[in-house]
């Protein structure tokens, strides 16, 4: 998950971010907790395995549908959170961008889990 989001967010999309958003709310790179970031990082990565495991899913592609699914309907959730209490995003576009990226994230790093842990029981 920390790798895909340095892909996506650091690389993909660093000038749509930068041009786009508000960076009042946002740390320079060189005051980043990294320690927090670790453990979001490895919370979401786990969260991704439970749900997996909980719902019997076998195979990458089970995977990433599940990792589409939730990481859409969690962006949704707390990019329009975000969005109607702050001035986090610059607009509704802003928002819908880290909704897809977020879904992107979600839905390659719950498929490597799924991957992962298919071998693993095998």
């Amino acid at each position: 998950m920390f790798f895909l989001g340095w892909l996506i967010y650091g690389i993909v999309l660093a000038d749509y971010l930068a041009a786009n958003g508000n960076h009042c709310a946002m740390r320079p790179m060189e005051e980043f907790v990294w320690w927090a970031m670790i453990v979001s990082n490895i919370t979401g990565g786990i969260l991704f395995a439970v749900i997996i495991n909980w719902s019997n899913t076998s195979g990458a592609m089970a995977g990433v549908k599940i990792g589409a699914t939730v990481g859409l309907l969690f962006g949704i959730s707390i990019d329009t959170s975000f969005y109607s209490m702050s001035d986090m995003f610059s607009g509704i576009s802003h928002m819908l961008v880290d909704v897809i990226a977020y879904t992107v994230m979600s839905a390659i790093g719950a498929g490597i889990v799924a991957w992962v842990m298919g071998m693993v029981k095998k």
